[in-house]
This record gives C-alpha cells, sequence and structure tokens, in this order.
C-alpha cells in the first residue's frame, strides 16, 4: 500500500483523523497501525515479569516513591499514586491498588534502613597498592572504617539453581544462590542476632564502589521553625542523590531457606525454634546463607548476572516485625496472575460478603438481622436456624445474669420440662429472689456452685402487639433452654457479660458480618473468647481461624482460650514464629510440630490404659509387652480389641441388668439395694477401675465408666492415620487439615502460609480477627482467602459461613511511614474503619472495666455512652489512693531545662533532657517507696525519647547505684504500646515547638487509655492547651494543678483512699525536675544509711 492507501486504512480504522502533516509520513502510519494492532503483554505476564523486591532505581526515583515527610495539600497537590477510597470497581481494582501502594511502601522503609546501614558502615577507597587481598592491576576496592548491626561484608555469592519457567511464564520458576558471610568480627549478642536468622526472612544484597562515591554532604533545604526560617541538611532517607555520594550501584533482595555453620549443620531448623528444643551450637564463625533470590528482577540482570552478583558485598537484615512485605505482595500478584483473574476470590469469599468487602449494596445486608442471612441461615448446614435456639453455651454465670444481659425482656426458662415466665413487671421481684439465693450460696464450696450452674440455649423474638403503629416499641420475649454445666474440672467462662457484651457474641455465633467495636478496656478479649468457645462446643465438625495483627495479641487470646479449660488442647494450633512467647500449663508447644509431639504422647498413654484394660480383662498378659515395658497395642487393634471385647463386655452387661432390674423388688429402699447389688455384680471392668467386690455400683455410675471407656478408643481412633503417615511434616499437614478446629496465625502469616494452606486444601468456617482497625486493608483480606473456592456460584456453599471484627477505629491506624501514602493514597485506612465508614452494622462495647473513672473520662468523650463497670468504683484496689501522690492523674508542665526543651539530634529524632530526667526521677521515686518495677511503664510519643529514657535509666538505675538493675515494666513508644496495659503510666509528649503527631486524637486516646490507676503526663502544657483537638482532654487535665504534688512519708499500699484528705505539710509541690531529683537523692541516702546501719548492728 502507498502513502495514501495507508492514510485511508488509518482513517476508516478510526486511527487517525485531521490534516497533522505527520499523517503524510509513511513511516510514522505504519508504526501506528504496528502499535495499534500488536500483541501486548497479559496483565499477568506484566505482574509476573515485575520484581517483588526494590531495585536501586526504584529506591531513589522520586517519581515512584514520593519524599517520606512531607504532607501532600489534597488541594493543591496531584500525585501519581493510586487511592483506596470506600468503594472499589472490582476485587481486581482492590487489589491492584493494594499491591501498587504496599510494593511503594515497602521500598521506602526499605529505603531507610539500607540507608542507615550503609551510613554507619562508612565506606571508603582504597587503591590497589594499598589492598591486602594480593589484587593489583590498578583497581581500586572498597572498605568499610564503620560499623553497623544491621549489615555485614559479603564474603561470596554463587548462583547455585536456576530452574526453568513455568509453563506461559518467561521468568526462572527459582533461582537460589549461596551467600558467604564472617562473623568473627562480631560481639555475642550481634552475633546471636545473625545466627537467629528464620526462614523466610528478607535479606539486602548492596553494592558499593567507593572509587565512584562523591562523598558530598546532603543539600541544604530551609524549614519554618516557629517564626524562624531554619536551614538544615536534608535526611540523607529523602535525599535522591544518596547512591552517589555514598556509591551504591546495586541493591537486590533475598529470602532466607537455610543457613548452616562450617560443619554443615542446619542452624535455623523451624522444628527447632520452640521453646525447649536442644539447639544446635554453632561451630566456627563462617555462615552459609542458602537464598531465594528474585526470579524476575533475575531474568532482567541475566545478560550481566554474573558480574553483578560478584560485586554486591554488603548483606544488610532489617527487623522481622518490619519485614513483611514480601508475603504480601507475592499474595496480592498470584490471586491477579491467576489465568481465570480474580474469580478465584469471587469463589473463596461467600456472596453475601462480595458487595460489602466492595462498598456497594445495603451496608446491612450481611448482617445476622438482615433478610438476606436469615435465608443464608434457614438454607445453610452448620449454623443455627433463624427459628432455632441459638447455644450460648456457659456465656452466663447464673440465673440473674440472664435477666441482667436481656433488660426490659419477657423471659422464659426452661427447666426440668418446667416453664418459668419472668414478666417485665416482675423482673425485680425475681432479681430479689435470685440475689437471695447467691447470698445463701456464697457458704457453699466451689464445687458446689458448680453443679448448680447451667448454659443455655436461647431464641430471641420481637413480637408487635399493634402492627399499624410503628411509634409502639415490639415486645421482646426471650425463650431460655438450661442444660447441664459440663464437669467439675472444667472452669469455663467466669465474666459476667454486659448486655452489649452478649449481644456481640449473640452476632459472633450468628452467620453473617459482625463488627464489634472495642473502646479501652471494654473487654474485647473476653467477647472474642467466649465466641470462639461457643463455636468450638457447638459446631464440632467446624474450624475457626483467629487472627491478630501482633504476636502478643494473638498469644494473649490464645492464651486466654487456653485458661478456660473446657476447649481440648489437641483441638489448638498456633502457626507462626511468636508461639516461642507464648505462656501455657501444657508440656509441649503450640506449632504443628508440638502438636504432634504432643499427639504421640498422648496416644502413647491412652494406649497404656488400654493394655491394662486388656490385662484386667485376660485377653492379653503383661509377657506381651513391647520393649521397655511399652503396649503392644496399636491404634488399629486397639479398636479390633474394643470392638470385640470391650464393646461385647458392655452389651452383655446391658442384658443382663435389664434382665435382672426387671425382676428386682418394687419396694424401696430394698429396690434400689438390690439394683446397685446386681449392676456391681455384672459390672464387667471392676478391676481396672480398683472397684472392691463388696462396692455397690448405681446404673448411672456404670455408665459414666462406660463413657470414660469409649472416650478413649474415640480418642484413639482420631490418632490412628498417624501411625501410617511416617514423616514429621505429613503428621504435621494431617493434623493442620484434619484434626485442628482452633487455628491461630498472625495476618502476616497468612500471607506466608497461603499457597501451602491453598495446596493442602485448607478449610474453615470462622473467621475471628483482633486488632482489625490497626490492620492494612490487604492484611484484613487474605485471610479472606486461605482456602480454594467453590467452582458454582449459583450455590450458597462457600464454606465460609461467619466473619468477626474486632478493633477500634478511634485509635491508632495501620503503620504507614511515608506521609504521601498515609495522606494523599490512604494506605493508613484499615477495612475495619472503612466498613464502619459504609455505615456496616456494628456493636460498641460500652463499659470498661480498666482505669479509674477519673481517668477514663480522658478518653470516653471520643466514645458514644461508654461508661464504667462496677468494680473500678467498688473494687478495694480501685478505691485506694495512690500512695505518694496527692492525684491519680496529672498533666505536669516541664518548662526548659539547662535553657533547652526540645531538640533533634538527627533529623525527626526528638528528644527533650528536661522531661526523661523528670519521668526516670519519679520513677526512681515509686520504687523507693514501695511501688513493684513492673507495674510501672514509661511512655513517649517518639522513639528519640525512648532511647533517651533507656540511657537516663541505664545511668540512674546502673552498677553501684541504690536501684541497680531495676527496671519498669516498659519502655515504649506510645504507637506500639497499642493493645497493652499496666498500673502506672508515665508519659512524655517531647514537643515544645509544636503539637507533633499528637495533634491526631487518635493516638492521644491510646497514650491516656493504657494506666489503671495512675496516669502522669510530662509536657508544655501550654503548648498542647492551644491544641483544638486535645482540648476535651486538656479541659480535664485543667482541674489538677500543673505541678506534680506528691504526699510525704507514704509508702506502697497504703490505707489512704481516694478520696482521704491530706493535711498541707504532709504536700511536696514539685517545683521542677532538680526538685524531684534532690527528694530522690535524699530517699536513696535514708535507705543507704538504713542498710549500713543494719550491717553494723
Amino acid at each position: 500500500l502507498d502513502t495514501q492507501e495507508l492514510r485511508q486504512l488509518a482513517e476508516k480504522l478510526r486511527i487517525v483523523n485531521g490534516d497533522d502533516l505527520l499523517l503524510s509520513s509513511r513511516t510514522f502510519l505504519l508504526e501506528l497501525l504496528v502499535y495499534r494492532h500488536a500483541s501486548r503483554p497479559s496483565e499477568a505476564q506484566v505482574l509476573t515479569s515485575l520484581p517483588i523486591y526494590p531495585n536501586e532505581i526504584m529506591l531513589w526515583d522520586e517519581n515512584l516513591v514520593p519524599p517520606g515527610k512531607v504532607t501532600p495539600n489534597s488541594n493543591s497537590t496531584v500525585l501519581a499514586l493510586p487511592k483506596l477510597n470506600l468503594q472499589f470497581l472490582s476485587f481486581h481494582d482492590y487489589l491492584l491498588r493494594s499491591f501498587q501502594l504496599v510494593r511503594l511502601e515497602s521500598a521506602y522503609e526499605i529505603r531507610g534502613d539500607l540507608v542507615d546501614s550503609i551510613r554507619r558502615l562508612s565506606p571508603v577507597c582504597i587503591h590497589a597498592n594499598d589492598r591486602d587481598d594480593g589484587v593489583g592491576g590498578g583497581k581500586a576496592g572498597t572498605t568499610f572504617k564503620g560499623w553497623s548491626r544491621m549489615a555485614l561484608p559479603i564474603g561470596e555469592v554463587v548462583i547455585s539453581q536456576v530452574l526453568p519457567p513455568k509453563l506461559g511464564e518467561n521468568v526462572p520458576a527459582m533461582v537460589c544462590a549461596e551467600i558467604t558471610i564472617d562473623l568473627s568480627n562480631l560481639g555475642h549478642s550481634v552475633k546471636d542476632e545473625w545466627d537467629s536468622l528464620r526462614e523466610f526472612d528478607n535479606l539486602f544484597m548492596v553494592a558499593i564502589d567507593a572509587s565512584i562515591m562523591t562523598g558530598e554532604p546532603a543539600p541544604l533545604i530551609t524549614r519554618k521553625h516557629g517564626s524562624d526560617i531554619v536551614e538544615r541538611r536534608m535526611p540523607d532517607e529523602e535525599d535522591t542523590n544518596f547512591p552517589q555520594r555514598f556509591g551504591v550501584t546495586k541493591v537486590r533482595g533475598c529470602m532466607v531457606l537455610e543457613m548452616r555453620d562450617e560443619e554443615g549443620s542446619l542452624l535455623n531448623d523451624p522444628a527447632l525454634m520452640h521453646q525447649g528444643a536442644k539447639q544446635v551450637v554453632p561451630k566456627g564463625t563462617k555462615r552459609f546463607l542458602k537464598v531465594v533470590l528474585d526470579s524476575a528482577q533475575f531474568a532482567t540482570d541475566s545478560n550481566m548476572a554474573a558480574e553483578l552478583y560478584q560485586s554486591l558485598n554488603i548483606l544488610i537484615r532489617r527487623k522481622a516485625k518490619e519485614n513483611n512485605f514480601k508475603a504480601v505482595l507475592e499474595t496480592i500478584r498470584d490471586l491477579m496472575k491467576n489465568p481465570s483473574g480474580t474469580s478465584v476470590v469471587e469463589r473463596s469469599i461467600p456472596t453475601w460478603l462480595h458487595d460489602v468487602l466492595l462498598g456497594y449494596d445495603d451496608p446491612s445486608l450481611a448482617s445476622y438481622t438482615s433478610l438476606r442471612m436469615k435465608d443464608f441461615a434457614s438454607k445453610t448446614v452448620g449454623v443455627t436456624h433463624p427459628n432455632a435456639m441459638l447455644d450460648y453455651g456457659d456465656t452466663f454465670v447464673d440465673q440473674k445474669h440472664l435477666t441482667q444481659a436481656f433488660p426490659g425482656c419477657q423471659i422464659q426458662v426452661r427447666k426440668d420440662n418446667e416453664k418459668l415466665l419472668i414478666s417485665e413487671k416482675s423482673n425485680k421481684e425475681a432479681n430479689d429472689k435470685i440475689i437471695t439465693i447467691d447470698e445463701s450460696d456464697k457458704s457453699k464450696p466451689e464445687e458446689e456452685k458448680k453443679q448448680q450452674r447451667c448454659n443455655y440455649r436461647i431464641k430471641v423474638t420481637n413480637t408487635n402487639q399493634i402492627p399499624d403503629r410503628k411509634q409502639i416499641n415490639p415486645i421482646t420475649t426471650v425463650v431460655a433452654e438450661t442444660y447441664p454445666f459440663p464437669p467439675i474440672d472444667k472452669c469455663g467462662n467466669r465474666v459476667r457479660y454486659t448486655s452489649v457484651q452478649v449481644e456481640a457474641i449473640r452476632s459472633g455465633l450468628s452467620p453473617g458480618l459482625t463488627l464489634i467495636v472495642g473502646p479501652p478496656g471494654t473487654g474485647k478479649t473476653d467477647v472474642a473468647v467466649q465466641i470462639i468457645a461457643n463455636l468450638y462446643h457447638s459446631f464440632p465438625t467446624q474450624r475457626t481461624i483467629l487472627v491478630t495483627h501482633s504476636n502478643a495479641a494473638l498469644n494473649d487470646l490464645f492464651e486466654k482460650v487456653m485458661a478456660r479449660g473446657d476447649i481440648d488442647e489437641r483441638y489448638l494450633l498456633r502457626l507462626g514464629a511468636g508461639e516461642r512467647d507464648l505462656q501455657t500449663d501444657s508440656q509441649y508447644d503450640f506449632t504443628k510440630g508440638g502438636r504432634v509431639s504432643h499427639t504421640l504422647a498422648k496416644r502413647g498413654e491412652l494406649l497404656e490404659k488400654v493394655q491394662l484394660l486388656s490385662e484386667s480383662l485376660g485377653v492379653s498378659s503383661v509377657n506381651e509387652r513391647g520393649v521397655n515395658g511399652s503396649p503392644s497395642y496399636t491404634c488399629e487393634t486397639a479398636s479390633y480389641f474394643n470392638l470385640h471385647h470391650v464393646q461385647k463386655n458392655i452389651q452383655i452387661f446391658e442384658k443382663r441388668a435389664a434382665a435382672a432390674l426387671n425382676d428386682k423388688p418394687a419396694t424401696p429402699p430394698d429396690s434400689e439395694a438390690a439394683a446397685s447389688s446386681i449392676i456391681s455384680q455384672y459390672f464387667p471392668f471392676k478391676a481396672h477401675f480398683s472397684i472392691n467386690n463388696c462396692a455397690l455400683l448405681t446404673l448411672s455410675q456404670a455408665r459414666d465408666y462406660f463413657k470414660t471407656l469409649n472416650a478413649i478408643f474415640a480418642e484413639l481412633a482420631e490418632y490412628r492415620p498417624l501411625e501410617l503417615l511416617r514423616s514429621q511434616k505429613q503428621r504435621a499437614n494431617y493434623l493442620l487439615i484434619k484434626q485442628a478446629r482452633i487455628v491461630a496465625m498472625t495476618c502476616t502469616h497468612a500471607a506466608i502460609a497461603r499457597q501451602q494452606l491453598i495446596d493442602l486444601n485448607f478449610r474453615y468456617d470462622n473467621v475471628l480477627m483482633e486488632e482489625a482497625g490497626q490492620m492494612l486493608e490487604i492484611e484484613t483480606f487474605i485471610p479472606f482467602v486461605l482456602q480454594k473456592g467453590v467452582a458454582d456460584l449459583r450455590a450458597e456453599s462457600c464454606r465460609l459461613k461467619r466473619v468477626c471484627l474486632i478493633g477500634d477505629h478511634n485509635q491508632l491506624s495501620p503503620v504507614v511511614q511515608n506521609i504521601a501514602f498515609q495522606k494523599y493514597s490512604h494506605l493508613d485506612q484499615s477495612m475495619f474503619a472503612r466498613l464502619i465508614r459504609l455505615g456496616v452494622p456494628s456493636i460498641q462495647l460500652n463499659r470498661q472495666g480498666r482505669a479509674r473513672p477519673e481517668i477514663a473520662q480522658l478518653y470516653s468523650w471520643r466514645y458514644k455512652d461508654l461508661g464504667n463497670l462496677k468494680h473500678v468504683a467498688t473494687s478495694p484496689a480501685y478505691k485506694q489512693a495512690n500512695s505518694g501522690f496527692l492525684h491519680t492523674f496529672q498533666f505536669v508542665d516541664v518548662g526548659d531545662f539547662e535553657g533547652r526543651g526540645e531538640s533533634t539530634p538527627s533529623a525527626y529524632y526528638f528528644q527533650n533532657i528536661g522531661e526523661a530526667e523528670y519521668v526516670v526521677a519519679l520513677f526512681q521515686f515509686m520504687v523507693l517507696i514501695g511501688y513493684p518495677p513492673h507495674k510501672i511503664s514509661m511512655l513517649t510519643t517518639y522513639n528519640g525519647q525512648k532511647d533517651l529514657l533507656l540511657d537516663i535509666l541505664a545511668q540512674r538505675c546502673g552498677p553501684g547505684s541504690p536501684l541497680a538493675g531495676i527496671r519498669p515494666g516498659a519502655v515504649s513508644t506510645v504507637d506500639h504500646y497499642q493493645g497493652q496495659q499496666n498500673d502506672f503510666i508515665l508519659l512524655s509528649l517531647v514537643r515544645t515547638s509544636s503539637v507533633g503527631h499528637l495533634r491526631d486524637i487518635r493516638r492521644l486516646v491510646v497514650a491516656v487509655s493504657r494506666a489503671r490507676f495512675g496516669l502522669y503526663v510530662f509536657g508544655r502544657k501550654e503548648l498542647f492547651g492551644k491544641c483544638h483537638e486535645l482540648q476535651e482532654s486538656m479541659d480535664i487535665f485543667d482541674t489538677k494543678p500543673s505541678k506534680l504534688k506528691l504526699v510525704k512519708g507514704e509508702q506502697y499500699s497504703s490505707s489512704r483512699g481516694v478520696d482521704g484528705v491530706v493535711e498541707n505539710d504532709s504536700i511536696y509541690d514539685i517545683d521542677d525536675v532538680v526538685h524531684i531529683g534532690d527528694i530522690v537523692y535524699a530517699l536513696q541516702n535514708s535507705i543507704s544509711g538504713d542498710s549500713a546501719t543494719m550491717e553494723t548492728s
């Protein structure tokens, strides 16, 4: 075709239109046609070829990763970044936005860690003549005159394995390498940190060429500091010229698979990571790391791979808590690059949850009260029918608790075929009667009270007497049916839940989506534990997964589940490395390996019982036992023994007892004695249970013994597959997918383990997440897709039935360091907060039981109708004053110390020496008058101040001081202390020139809600008092004096009440930090003098 024909073709295809001069160019027209009709790579191919680890180009390209400390103005700034909104077009749109933002945010965080380590290493250039490795030829080298605990020189990098690409992909399936490092120059503590590298930890290899580094300082920037304009150096983390200044040429990431010592011993075996395991003692100082490289990046580097990887000379590690990005990104990519698109996601999530997660449809349709969910419950196996009774289990500790949990309702309690109606008018009379019974029961033993306790199944119905008049409130009827409480040795629930907590439990047990908003101290974890326990008992075939953001919260939840005592530990499993910090009474840990060991040990115990039973019946003898007296039975042979001997004897007993009892005398008491005599005569297992021949047994007692035997053989039947599975891995996977009914993991581990769980065909019915308000959107989403979806969307056959999210959107949101991603892209938006904003029905717990009522006022104004439980006003511990303090809380105004307020030794590293000295001095004072140190926590709003507090503590409570070795329960930042609490909190606000990030009211809520008995805040009162966002709390602080007031002569646990009167001459008015320091000095001298006197005498 000539040029004119090409142009006519392009016009007919509607590619061009007009008289542009370029249209007369044949070359341009051909390129245009080719571009329009060329086959482009699919999105799956693009994602596959995209490196997960950031390289040096991505890290320092400000067009990709914007400056992190510059807050974008939404009215004038436009950034080329995706946003997380309230609604999404599809799951594909949702995943793509999350992938891009998480990838960029992780790159920003990684850049900060790499810059810190490289800067500390201080690379310098050495000429060929100065090198000690014998390499000449005029080539310069690089050495390091500094030191970093997070970085080490690389000895050698060798590519050991490159697997061919998978079908349809163009990058290698896997690339493995071996890295050699030397730990000989490290101290013991740092060496142990490197030796504790685990499987799946991410490392970064950096190539630094000191011969090309410019060595220039960071550029100057101007900042407004109050009314002054201040020039200072740009932080290295924000300087895009950092690679040129320090000679950084390449950055490559890798993931650890194995680490071995010089003798080849594996140091990071997952089976040895739990408590009590015999740890391998490393041999030598060299370590050999087997790592997996980024396949997509390796494909890009393939032309120069040998030279590039030999140039890498620094290995950098990161803190484990901040190093979880790869698992999240790979999970998102795997979900998106599936050939069927996001249909896998859609099939994994039940249809009733689809539109709610995307932000469309009626937000209440996923609630258990909606017609959709009632219809779902009526057609689905494994959930309670809407017209049936819901099993609350041991939620209610007594009948009085039941009536209090449903205020203003008509309550019908059915027991022993009798019906008791307690109407709204008769509630008071019934409660009085129950109170009388409770008071009379105080003298009874605990076991007798447990025997009187019962569990409840409840149905709540609403009926309107006048349907045409909507203003008439419906009458709520609560029909309760009792059934026996578990045996005495089972602890069960001891918490007297409020009516709102009971409603939250009801919603969590029902099918659908449950959102529980838990303000500080309102018992979120207790509610979660009760939901878990009730699901465990009510639905024995279902599996529940527990997910939290942090290992500490997961361990706390897991420990409370264990403490109930009514959940068999063989059905509990804890995934992830955080299990090592779990505190339980179990002999074995709760990892997969630990559960296998526990199962095998339990199997041996049960087989021993079977052996003894067999010997008591004369079926086998002692001589038939195995080596070392081990039982001769297996699970398989035990089942045959049960069928042919145990069950046969039980059937014979039942026939004989029934025939004999039909012929017994009908006149009591002779009839009862005769019946017991007959039962004792025919009972076949008297020898096994050590029952005297003269002892009398009732039929119910005999059947209880039969239940004990049946339970033994039923449990052995569950262990039988472990005899067929020989490897530890096979047994562990079997317990995971077949036996475990409560599986706990962090959201990070959910991303790491997702593909393995999918491959194992892992299934679950319920998801319960705590700390949902602290998880990123995608971190909350991933636990929903840990199982394969059904193929037919027309059927409501997705196994997931209940989703319960527990959190608090009024406390701190997910941590996002880059301000642009936080403010502009809304990456710090949690799914929990988004669903609340969309109007999804939620239940807010409304009674706190942590803090004194006067301390709770500091944050209760942020919540609707947040009140206090009775015990915070009536318990002796809360009625007692804080010894040595006039007030239970104060905002202590701290002025400049030695002419200084806040300081910044480095960029964004804020410290305040005056506040730090004040806090440490007050801690010393408290310990000297008897306060237990572990009941005191020091909090601050900045990492720099935390480090300063630790330094001053090391000096004031160091060797040679009267308080040597004494440390508080915690020294932490407010952000990291969320979810934790202590009796007494000392809080330093640091800033004196501006409010800083405490302006975020969510951070203030966390800061002032950590204390139970005493809260003492140190800061510049004039500054924070003018902050509009903090005004409500500052007004409450203004009711107390701004100078710290102490009480003379009191020791810890004094008898003075909160409202007790203190004489004026017994009150210290602390003027400043020097004053409190003098008091501490005097107390220390008096203690030292007393000790010297005692030693002399």
